[in-house]
C-alpha cells in the first residue's frame, strides 16, 4: 500500500496499519467518521506537516514488516461474522457498561457543580442524547445489520443473487449516518469541556467523569473505524 498516493483514504491506511491510528489521533486526523476522505487532502486542508506524518507512518510500516509489535489483531483479514462478533463482544459490551456509568457520574457532577459550571447542563443534555441513540444503535447492529452481513457474505460465496446484499447496503447507509451523528456529539462534548480540562478544585468524581468520557470517546472512535473502514467498506454507497 502506498499511503503517499493522493487518492488513498485515511480509512484504508488505518485498516492496513492499525498503529497509524495513534498518529492520526495525535494530529487530529479523523480516521473513523472521516475515514473515507483522502489522507493527503485532509493533511493539506488542516495545514499539517505532510512529510513529518509520512515519516511517522514509515516507522509504523517498518515495525509492521519486522514484526517488532505483534499485539494488533488483523482486523482487515477477518471475515464479516468474525469481525462482527469481535465488535459485539468488545465494543458493544463496553458501551453497555460505560454509558450508564458515565450518565450517573455526569448527573452527580451536575448536581454538585452545575451552579458554577453551567456548561455541565449542556454536556448532560448532549450525553443523554448520545446514550439513547447508541443504545438503539447497538440493537440495530446486533439484530439487523450483523445478521444481514452474514447472509450477504454467504450469498456471495455461493454466487447467488439475493436481496440481502441490497438490504445490507441500505442499512449500512443508516448505520454510517448514525455514526456521523454520534461523532458530532463527541466533538461538541470535547469542545464544551475544553478538551476535558478540569476546572480548578475539581473533585475526584469530576475527574472520574471526564476520564470516563474521554475513554468512551476513544473506544467509539475505534468502534466506528472498524465498522466504517473495514466491516462496511464494501457496502457503503457514499
Amino acid at each position: 500500500m502506498n499511503y503517499r498516493d493522493i487518492n488513498i483514504s485515511i480509512g484504508e491506511v488505518a485498516a492496513a496499519l492499525p498503529k497509524a491510528t495513534r498518529i492520526f489521533k495525535e494530529y487530529g486526523i479523523d480516521f473513523c467518521c472521516g475515514g473515507h476522505r483522502p489522507l493527503a487532502a485532509v493533511m493539506k486542508e488542516q495545514g499539517l506537516p505532510l512529510e513529518e506524518i509520512y515519516s511517522r507512518l514509515d516507522q509504523v510500516v517498518t515495525e509492521h514488516e519486522n514484526n517488532t509489535e505483534t499485539t494488533a489483531l488483523p482486523f482487515d483479514q477477518m471475515s464479516s461474522p468474525v469481525l462482527s462478533a469481535y465488535i459485539e463482544d468488545t465494543h458493544h459490551s463496553y458501551l453497555r457498561k460505560a454509558l450508564p456509568e458515565a450518565s450517573e457520574l455526569l448527573n452527580t457532577v451536575l448536581r454538585v457543580h452545575g451552579s458554577k459550571h453551567r456548561e455541565l447542563f449542556e454536556m448532560y443534555q448532549l450525553f443523554g442524547r448520545l446514550k439513547t441513540d447508541l443504545e438503539q444503535h447497538l440493537l440495530k447492529e446486533e439484530n439487523l445489520l450483523f445478521p444481514l452481513l452474514e447472509n450477504s457474505a454467504a450469498a456471495c460465496s455461493c454466487s447467488k443473487d439475493t436481496d440481502s446484499t441490497s438490504e445490507a447496503r441500505s442499512l449500512t447507509d443508516e448505520i454510517i449516518s448514525e455514526h456521523e451523528a454520534a461523532g458530532e456529539i463527541l466533538r461538541k462534548l470535547r469542545s464544551i469541556s475544553k478538551d476535558y480540562t478540569l476546572p480548578d478544585g475539581a473533585c475526584a468524581t469530576y475527574q472520574k467523569t471526564y476520564s470516563l468520557l474521554e475513554a468512551l470517546e476513544q473506544d467509539l472512535h475505534q468502534h466506528i473505524h472498524l465498522e466504517n473502514n473495514i466491516l462496511l467498506k464494501d457496502y457503503a454507497t457514499h
